[in-house]
């Protein structure tokens, strides 16, 4: 296992705690929603101060009548958001980083032309931006009854001046786990980019996710620059995907057997939860080893996310099937366009490709119950808009009005509940009630599933990718590890894995874009 030799003098801490990465501050400044820090170093007894909370999500053993209040609740936030680093159970001496950020010329650079392109370690950006009055307010986001102002500071993400492993020794893996997602080879690409500007050359990458540490017919993939060069020109994964996984213990125990220091893990909600538990069995053992994951998630449900990669795709791609059905429905007597996207708990899919396309006359999603049947259902505003436009398109993500269909206990290997099939439904109730109306309708159904999830990114997209699978590479350079990066409020962070994975993120139907989407499609409450 390749790292840097510990000072004399190893400290422990209890695994079980999260948030205790130690650190020394003082003056800071604001500037841009950043907070730019001047300390150099960690120091061992002292704690980051600046932390973030869910925001929306009280706290019931603080008394909000108490006037230190917000002090208490700064504490938890410190508790919560620290980032678990490697100095939490080893005393290790930092190195010099060999991430060069000036790569060709003489080694002797003037003064003025050296460039000032490392993070500080105090530095931290904004989470909310945006202090609401009242709890009333559209979207509002309250920590207490009176939804007072709370900064809620987190970790920037990037490269640091110093770092906490001998590249030339590191071995690092990277594995891609669930479902397909555009931008996967967009991320692998630039982990290894960044890797090999570090000087790690032992990179190797595990087949079909978690599948691949514990099926003896997989072997590694030696991965390196001229392997990945042109990946990002297709979708899919260069190393495969796959569904459920081993034990915690299996997984940890391969990773001591390849003596991988980095471990990079691409994937959503579980394939998180699982990387916390591969990262808290690993402190466990007292194993030298970074596990540093990448949201990976198409129906864009990570909580505390701007957005994961893939979405602006997804949502591109989503255009065309919906533009499809808008041309069928319209050509067609009495047409009626249904477009079903992916969303199972979380419609953002379905709601931005509904406003961006323009053309969407109902867009249902998990988070808004709805009816079918009775005066103010979905199939009587059809009817109506048949009377009145002659057509009509729906949009619904597939998890949206689970509670019409039959409900099953078979979940999928992920764990996960399997879903009846919205779209079928509502295409079956439609053309059963205009028949019994006595009035002809033209149901196209349009299912685009598997063409949004495996094409290649957008430029949009591919950006966004580009930027992650660095600041992951940095993030495990700087000494964390448990920790996942992102995009909070326009600036890429690091986020302990234990707050983005109590719960899906969901759209607010109190928000102010569910309601430019209700404004677009003009469709009432279906209740």
């Amino acid at each position: 296992m390749a790292f840097i030799s510990p000072v004399s003098g190893v400290g422990l801490i209890n695994p079980e705690q999260h948030g205790s990465h130690p650190k020394g501050y003082s003056s800071s400044f604001h500037f841009s929603c950043i907070k730019f820090g001047d300390s150099k170093r960690y120091t061992k007894n002292s704690r980051c101060s600046s932390m973030v909370v869910r925001a929306g999500v009280s706290n019931p053993d603080i008394d909000y009548s108490d006037p230190n209040w917000k002090q208490q609740y700064q504490e938890e936030f410190e508790k919560r958001f620290g980032l678990p680093h490697l100095n939490d159970l080893f005393d290790i001496n930092p190195i010099p980083t060999t991430f060069a950020l000036k790569c060709r010329g003489s080694d002797e650079m003037e003064p003025g032309e050296r460039k000032n392109g490392y993070v500080n370690d105090d530095d931290r950006t904004l989470l909310k931006v945006i202090k609401f009055a009242s709890p009333n307010s559209a979207g509002a986001e309250c920590i207490d009854p009176d939804c007072s102002w709370v900064e809620q500071w987190i970790h920037r993400a990037g490269p640091r001046k110093k770092i906490y492993y001998e590249p030339g020794t590191v071995k690092a893996g990277i594995v891609t786990c669930g479902g397909l997602c555009p931008g996967l080879n967009d991320v692998i690409r630039q982990i290894v980019f960044t890797l090999d500007v570090y000087g790690v050359k032992n990179i190797v990458g595990i087949p079909f996710g978690y599948r691949g540490f514990f099926d003896k017919s997989l072997s590694e993939i030696p991965l390196s620059r001229q392997v990945v060069q042109n990946i990002n020109l297709a979708g899919g994964s260069l190393l495969g995907v796959s569904r459920g996984s081993a034990t915690t213990g299996e997984i940890v125990d391969s990773i001591q057997a390849r003596r991988i220091d980095m471990l990079f893990i691409l994937g959503g909600n579980g394939t998180h939860a699982g990387a916390n538990a591969i990262h808290e069995e690993c402190r466990k053992r007292k194993l030298k080893v970074s596990i540093v994951c990448v949201p990976k998630t198409i129906d864009n449900d990570i909580l505390l996310m701007d957005k994961t990669f893939g979405f602006d795709t997804a949502v591109e791609e989503a255009q065309r099937a919906i533009n499809s059905a808008y041309i069928e429905a319209h050509s067609a007597y009495h047409g009626i366009g249904l477009v079903k996207l992916m969303g199972r708990s979380s419609g953002f899919i379905a709601m931005h490709a509904s406003l961006s396309s323009g053309q969407i006359d109902v867009c249902l999603i998990p988070e808004v119950p709805f009816n079918l049947e009775g005066p103010y259902g979905v199939l009587q505003h059809l009817e109506q808009l048949i009377q009145k436009k002659g057509s009509a398109v729906v949009c619904v993500a597939e998890g949206a009005g689970q509670n019409l269909l039959e409900t099953s206990n078979a979940t999928d290997a992920s764990g996960n509940i399997v879903l009846g099939d919205i779209g079928v439904h509502i295409q079956q109730k439609i053309k059963t009630h205009f028949k019994g109306i006595g009035v002809h309708a033209d149901v196209k159904y349009i299912d685009p599933t598997y063409m949004i999830r495996a094409i290649r990114a957008n430029a949009s997209d591919a950006i966004l990718c580009t930027v992650l699978g660095q600041n992951a590479v940095h993030g495990a350079f700087a000494g964390f590890s448990g920790i996942t990066v992102g995009l909070c409020n326009t600036h890429y962070v690091y986020l302990p894995i234990p707050e983005v994975i109590t719960s899906p993120r969901c759209v607010n139907p109190n928000s102010r874009m569910w309601h430019r989407c209700l404004t677009s499609t003009g469709q009432p409450d279906f209740l």
